[in-house]
């Protein structure tokens, strides 16, 4: 009988992020490597099983709606004990170039039109890496950068295999 010196995904709910920060590298490749082929895996059988809850509830859902008077948000209704909880959201998208005229028109009409329309302007940073550096200057009090979360990828060497 042998027994393993590598550390399995099991193992690691036990230890201190620490002493896992302190294993080798190549142990960390294949304990990241198993626990992301697990995530895809648990992604697609969650996948899987919201299509086939879409399909059972959606018509019932639909009609729950409409019975409300309501065409989007949150409706409950029960299936042999369970509640079933089915929310549709309403994602607005507005056309930039219709509000501009509207804008337009408010102010013409004596109004303010910030008092209805959200404006907000931004740079993309191609643009701004592109403008002169006496223009960059001028943005730079304007800009503020931030990180995102850090990610780091392991890929075992293929001598280490």
């Amino acid at each position: 009988m042998t027994i393993s010196n590598h550390i399995t995904l099991a193992d690691i709910h036990r230890m201190p992020v620490g002493q896992i920060a302190a294993l080798p590298a190549d142990q960390l490749a294949l304990l990241k490597g198993a626990a992301d082929e697990q995530l895809t895996q648990a992604k697609s059988v969650a996948d899987w099983l919201d299509g086939a809850i879409a399909l059972k509830y959606a018509d019932r859902a639909q009609d729950t709606r409409q019975e409300a008077g309501k065409d989007t948000g949150t409706i409950r209704f029960e299936d042999d004990g369970v509640t079933v909880i089915a929310e549709l959201p309403k994602r607005i998208d507005w056309d930039q170039a219709l509000l501009a005229q509207i804008a337009e028109n408010i102010a013409s009409a004596g109004e303010d039109p910030a008092e209805f329309i959200e404006t907000k302007l931004s740079v993309s940073e191609r643009k701004y890496s592109a403008l002169p550096e006496s223009w960059r200057k001028g943005f730079e009090p304007a800009r503020t950068v931030r990180t995102g979360k850090p990610k780091f990828r392991l890929v075992l060497n293929e001598e280490v295999r």
